[in-house]
């Protein structure tokens, strides 16, 4: 469970039984998964296929994260599982993280540390680095978190264009009509994209070469958007400045080529994680739970699993 206190109040309300916990979780589904009617699971976690499928009586998926590609899809709709989830209240700290990668990773300000740590700061001065302020910022993903990364950018007097597979009804921002359009565009290229299938390698060589020599990457959505192999190449070759990234394709093992390359900042998928936010989070799972047990309905829903109940219940 990603927070002790959660695992300890759903304790304190349900009876609950901990599938990682067993000596043999097949066997033990296998001989009691008919008891079970609520999973809670987080984004890192997530529910295969076999798991849903050994529990028939499953009604409702609480889960912990704003991602949801790593819960069986086809499994939990086959079997009319209604899927809970968090999003919006860790919005505002994942655009923190967002602005806090770009600028580090244009100001240099990671390197500028290991810099005057390792003693070389009395040996000439720290090479000129890029500014941030009025630049191009172009965001992958003009959803919730896109678009409190746009407010932030906006407060940094930066221009603001954006790729979706539709535009945004309203939005104050340029809507660019291909990825490739937005990185040739941008100076920044802020990815805060849904995971799964459809954005899977949506960055590719191609992209990054768009986004050229002048250009920094940012990631904090899922590590499966972009091609980590083409980034290295990238990284190394000057085909782009720099990147900051939060996710990563293998975690929690990146490319051993990319903790070679100084222009790049790494953090491990730490966006979300702050007190507040967890807490958030926490309240949110456990709502979702209590309302489903109550009422059959979410707080917040999957997407395609409110599409789901709705063609269900029509």
């Amino acid at each position: 469970m990603p927070l002790p206190e959660l695992a300890r109040e759903l304790a304190e309300r349900y009876d609950v039984t901990v599938l990682t916990e067993q000596p043999d979780a097949t066997a033990f589904l296998a001989q009691h998964g008919d008891a079970f009617e609520y999973v809670v699971t987080s984004a890192g976690v997530g529910l295969s296929a076999d798991v849903v499928r050994a529990l028939p009586r499953l009604r409702c998926v609480s889960s912990f994260g704003v991602g949801f590609d790593s819960l069986d899809k086809a499994a939990l709709v086959a079997q009319g599982v209604r899927v809970g989830y968090t999003p919006g209240v860790l919005d505002a700290c994942v655009a923190d993280m967002a602005m806090g990668l770009l600028i580090d990773a244009a100001r240099r300000i990671s390197a500028g540390d290991r810099f005057v740590r390792a003693g070389q700061w009395s040996q000439g001065r720290f090479a000129a680095t890029t500014r941030v302020s009025g630049k191009r910022m172009g965001i992958l993903g003009m959803g919730r978190i896109g678009s409190q990364v746009a407010q932030r950018a906006h407060g940094f007097g930066m221009q603001i264009g954006y790729h979706n597979r539709h535009a945004v009804p309203d939005s104050p921002h340029t809507y660019h009509a291909s990825l490739h359009s937005l990185a040739q565009w941008c100076d920044f290229l802020v990815i805060t994209a849904a995971g799964g299938g459809a954005t899977r390698h949506l960055v590719d060589a191609d992209v990054l070469k768009a986004l050229g020599p002048q250009g920094i990457l940012v990631n904090v959505a899922r590590g499966s958007v972009v091609d980590e192999q083409a980034l290295v190449q990238a990284l190394q070759d000057g085909t782009i400045a720099g990147a900051g990234l939060d996710v990563f394709e293998d975690e929690p093992h990146p490319l051993p080529a990319l903790l070679a390359q100084d222009n790049v900042v790494l953090t491990p998928h730490m966006a979300s994680g702050t007190h507040e936010t967890r807490r958030a989070m926490a309240d949110l799972v456990l709502h979702n739970l209590s309302q489903c047990i109550e009422t059959g309905t979410l707080v917040e829903e999957v997407p395609w699993s409110a599409q789901a109940a709705a063609t269900t219940n029509a």
